[in-house]
């Protein structure tokens, strides 16, 4: 009888052990079904242009001369395309990246002093018509914006207010140069479903010179 009470008391402890560990696996199996939020680094916070964005007139620059700031300026580009800094006149901004911009006022000031080290950002821009998204039609507000890194169609519907009324925003229309090949490419773009319904797979990365043409619907 003592034998059995120690067997039975064994099987009990052991299926009590087995309990609790079924019972830990079922508690941490579902916690880790919970949804997991996307990472932040997926979201483009980006406010400024590209690193290969094009000056164009009108833009407003800061130039920076680091340990020489009396030599650095805000400026905006004349219609003529040109900049006037400290010690440099009539610069040729038009055409150039800031970085090109950058290493031109270094050459320059060269003359001046010894290894200068120079940074140039651009603030408020306009761009030239190859830096631009354009959108037309069926919106709100037609505009030229400038191109920001990391653009998206639904950044630049935003811009001009949505989609008119009447607009038949799935029949709307990308139309891209494809610089390898000299042509345009048109591509078919679902802004309906992107503002209406708020579809993400509907939201594509813009380029620059993009023009979005967004018709009328039918009826």
């Amino acid at each position: 009888m003592k034998m059995r009470s120690t067997r039975t008391i064994m099987a009990l402890s052991l299926a009590g052990m087995a309990v609790s560990t079924v019972l830990s696996g079922c508690s941490s199996g579902t916690a880790g079904t919970d949804p997991q939020l996307p990472p932040a680094a997926f979201v483009s916070t980006s406010e400024g242009p590209g690193d290969q964005y094009v000056i164009g007139p009108l833009d407003e620059l800061t130039i920076f001369v680091w340990r020489n700031p009396e030599l650095g300026a805000k400026v905006q580009v004349r219609p003529d395309g040109r900049i006037t800094t400290p010690l440099i006149t009539d610069m040729p901004a038009v055409g150039k990246t800031p970085a090109m911009l950058a290493d031109d006022i270094k050459i320059q000031l060269s003359q001046y002093i010894e290894n200068p080290i120079v940074s140039v950002i651009v603030n408020n821009f306009s761009g030239t018509y190859s830096q631009q998204i354009r959108i037309v039609g069926a919106t709100e507000k037609p505009a030229s914006l400038p191109y920001r890194a990391n653009m998206t169609l639904l950044d630049a519907m935003i811009a001009v207010g949505g989609l008119s009324e009447y607009a038949a925003g799935n029949r709307a229309r990308l139309v891209r140069y494809d610089k390898a090949s000299g042509t345009q490419k048109e591509f078919k773009v679902r802004i309906g479903d992107l503002l209406k319904k708020g579809d993400s797979k509907a939201n594509v990365r813009l380029a620059p010179g993009d023009v979005i043409i967004i018709p009328e619907s039918m009826f």
